[in-house]
């Protein structure tokens, strides 16, 4: 008993820091702050640039601040193209995670028997760290290329930096990644069959041991063929026969 509450608790502290994750990585998407960049060298042409998966924008000094939007999907670059699309599959499988989740859990007692639970809940655990990676490799790729441009002498273009988008996304699938791992370990080791535990083996019937002393193989080098028939294993109908033909009168004792 004190098992099963220590792995209930468990549940929903996992479920609690991925849905936290899962709300960090699904606030980064709105968010223009991946990239940013400032020009002050000119007080009449300061401004900020900054941009994420979807658009470009511009602050300049007074406050005023201009976003324009990707012209055409098809013109962007594949490097774009695979991260809206990593971002998007780590939100989409973050939620399916949470409903796994919440069906499997012992505090909800939605469904079948602990075994079930345990193997829904070892799902959504699986699915919670696919969302994390997906997150990870969408902000490590930017952040690559970013730092990359950067430090690149040869990049004659704006040259950026981290925003605050990118930090968050990271904190948000570090906390899906754990959340999901703890979670698979602790459901895994309940819902699915250890190698190591053999099934307990079937004992042997009547018929199979007397089956295996009847068609033994005779010794090397014997001719003689061994009898089909166990030697005690005799028919009903010659018992009762053998006992009245070794009967004896009175008077054979005397």
């Amino acid at each position: 008993m004190k098992y099963r509450t220590m792995v209930m608790y468990m549940e929903i502290g996992c479920f609690v820091s991925c849905l936290c994750g899962w709300m960090l990585v699904c606030s980064t998407l709105p968010l223009e702050y991946w990239t940013f960049s400032e020009d002050g060298e000119n007080v009449l042409t300061t401004g900020d640039y900054y941009s994420n998966l979807w658009q470009d924008c511009i602050s300049d000094s007074t406050g005023a601040t201009d976003c324009k939007g990707f012209p055409s999907m098809l013109a962007l670059s594949g490097f774009l193209h695979g991260c809206r699309a990593l971002t998007i599959c780590a939100v989409i499988t973050g939620f399916f995670g949470g409903v796994l989740t919440l069906i499997g859990m012992k505090c909800t007692k939605i469904g079948g028997s602990e075994i079930a639970n345990a193997r829904v809940t070892f799902a959504g655990g699986l699915t919670y760290m696919v969302s994390g990676f997906c997150g990870m490799i969408t902000y490590s790729w930017w952040a690559n290329k970013t730092i990359r441009e950067f430090v690149d002498p040869l990049f004659m273009d704006m040259k950026n930096e981290l925003g605050a988008a990118i930090f968050i996304g990271w904190g948000g699938s570090i906390l899906l990644i754990l959340g999901g791992a703890v979670q698979t370990y602790f459901s895994g080791k309940e819902g699915l069959p250890s190698g190591s535990q053999k099934s307990p083996s079937r004992p042997g019937s009547y018929a199979t041991a007397r089956t295996r002393r009847t068609y033994m193989l005779p010794p090397a080098g014997s001719r003689v063929t061994p009898p089909l028939l166990y030697e005690g294993r005799q028919s009903r109908t010659t018992r009762p026969t053998t006992k009245t033909g070794r009967s004896y009168s009175r008077d054979s004792f005397v």
